[in-house]
């Protein structure tokens, strides 16, 4: 594998080679990285975590346990996916019919957070800081920093950086803040943007992610 300065991986995990893993990156029990995976810096790949051949991964991305992560997945930096969500690659999958050949693209954008137990149907883009909540259901694209509950899913309000839910000024149509840093945020025609840190900075203490 390349990349491997600083890597560890546990001996009951399985990584294929060639592969590409990032500084820092650590591979908990019983995963398996396949051949041609791309994982970045800094990520935590939780027990019995699978990324196969064509996922991408970015850096200091936190999956935890049972996640799958398949051909298609591209995950940004800074993404958390929490235990036992669910990533797919083919919308109407037959045991009997191979469709090896029409697996869609997943993406989730940089910052973005699927709860315990979420889904995600192939095929869609969740967008930067959007938070998925435990358990719902996604079959079409979520917005930047959208806060998405139930099934199917449904926008129930906006989620800021840090990963607390926004509160609205009430003196500034369109305004929103945090009530945990005081960031603020702008939305315009349903497009929700951070006032005081762009989409796709670091925030200025990594610890209050």
């Amino acid at each position: 594998m390349s990349g491997a300065e600083g890597v560890f991986v546990h001996p009951t995990a399985c990584v294929d080679e060639p592969c590409t893993l990032g500084a820092g990156t650590r591979i908990w029990h019983f995963c398996h990285v396949m051949s041609g995976a791309r994982v970045g810096r800094d990520c935590v790949l939780g027990q019995n975590v699978f990324v196969a051949g064509g996922a991408v991964v970015g850096d200091r991305v936190r999956i935890q346990n049972n996640v799958s992560l398949y051909d298609g997945v591209v995950v940004e930096d800074d993404v958390f996916l929490g235990p036992s969500c669910v990533l797919t690659n083919v919308r109407n999958p037959r045991a009997g019919i191979d469709r090896h050949g029409h697996f869609e693209r997943t993406l989730l954008r940089r910052g973005a957070t699927l709860g315990a137990n979420a889904t995600v149907v192939c095929g869609v883009t969740v967008g930067r800081h959007a938070f998925v909540a435990a358990g719902a259901v996604v079959t079409r694209d979520v917005p930047d920093y959208a806060l998405i509950v139930g099934v199917p899913g449904r926008h129930a309000g906006w989620m800021g950086r840090h990963g607390e839910r926004l509160v609205p000024v009430a003196e500034v149509p369109g305004a929103w803040t945090c009530p945990l840093s005081g960031f603020r945020y702008e939305e315009v025609s349903g497009v929700l943007r951070g006032r005081d840190l762009g989409e796709d900075e670091t925030l200025p203490e990594r610890g209050a992610d």
